[in-house]
């Protein structure tokens, strides 16, 4: 053969490209449509200073759940912004010379089920998920799993030392020209992620792979009712975030490859938990213990996906629209 790829060959690889490309296309760009007005928009919010004073307005739950009102500012910083925000508004107050690891365990939970909401409970909503189940859900589900997690390691004793610091954050430049491009950098990474991981899973399917996963996660899925077609999303929000797993969910949602349910499932059981290979590192940063951050709000959130799923199938067809979009976008 005097070249190393046949006429036939050639034209499967372009055709391969060509529809990966275009794939990679549709995540980003809906992904963008979401994420760019959500940021302006939290951008605007932390210039009129609407944090501090909503930050205040929680302070009283938040000695509900053992911690100092101040954490309220934490935690809104975290909900408004990111979990990036939260950690410097941590360090800010001084705060992480005044907790023990329990209570920055509960703190740096709360913020994990709970942050980014503007640009995440968008892409929930992108998927046909109503904009009040997703905070309930998150908002609600933060402090409850705070709750539980503070009365546990009260009554047992648990982690009643003070928190180690294992890091301490650079000043921000607040400056426009700084937002522009740190916002800049994050779309360009956004985007090598999102061709990165396309490309892997289309390997992982013409391997073979994929339905070695499908099987593995096979048990759990139908224990939650969800269908396994969902398993990919499913281990990309695990792993990488909710707005990764959320853009490739759009994708399937307007391809019609996966039902409302499972859409509306996956989608809650990633907004409890998600991310929890960067998102775990740097709540560690903060001092918090790994058996409450990973291992307790897996369990929770399992536990809350599996009752949900059951109030589905308990509630007729024509009420489950309180929830979620029955019909694909």
């Amino acid at each position: 053969m005097s070249n190393w790829l046949t006429s036939k060959q050639t034209t499967a690889i372009k055709a391969f490209t060509q529809d990966w490309l275009s794939e990679v296309w549709m995540i980003f760009s809906s992904l963008m449509k979401i994420m760019i007005p959500a940021l302006i928009i939290v951008r605007c919010i932390e210039l009129l200073g609407w944090i501090g004073a909503l930050g205040e307005m929680i302070q009283p739950v938040m000695l509900l759940v053992g911690l100092p009102g101040e954490t309220g500012l934490v935690w809104m910083a975290a909900m408004m912004g990111n979990i990036y925000t939260g950690m410097a508004v941590f360090y800010q107050l001084g705060l992480a010379e005044q907790l023990n690891i329990a209570q920055v365990s509960v703190i740096s939970s709360m913020m994990l089920i709970a942050h980014s909401l503007p640009v995440e409970v968008a892409i929930a909503r992108a998927v046909g998920i109503s904009l009040w189940f997703t905070l309930l859900l998150r908002i609600g589900g933060a402090f409850v799993f705070g709750y539980i997690a503070y009365q546990t390691h009260s009554k047992l004793a648990l982690l009643q030392v003070p928190a180690p610091q294992l890091w301490q954050p650079e000043t921000a430049d607040t400056s426009w020209a700084a937002w522009f491009l740190t916002q800049g950098q994050t779309i360009v990474i956004a985007f090598a992620i999102i061709a990165a991981l396309t490309l892997f899973l289309r390997i992982l399917r013409v391997l073979g792979i994929e339905r070695l996963i499908h099987f593995l996660l096979a048990p759990v899925l139908r224990l939650l009712g969800i269908a396994t077609v969902a398993s990919n999303i499913i281990i990309v929000g695990l792993t990488l975030g909710l707005s990764f797993g959320g853009g490739l969910l759009i994708n399937e949602a307007r391809r019609g490859h996966i039902a409302g349910k499972d859409i509306f499932l996956s989608m809650a059981f990633l907004g409890l938990c998600h991310s929890l290979i960067e998102d775990t590192l740097l709540m560690m940063m903060l001092g918090a213990d790994v058996g409450t951050i990973v291992f307790a709000r897996m369990v929770f959130s399992l536990l809350a996906i599996l009752a949900l799923s059951r109030l589905l199938d308990w509630l007729p067809a024509n009420k489950r629209s309180w929830f979620y979009r029955q019909s694909s976008p």
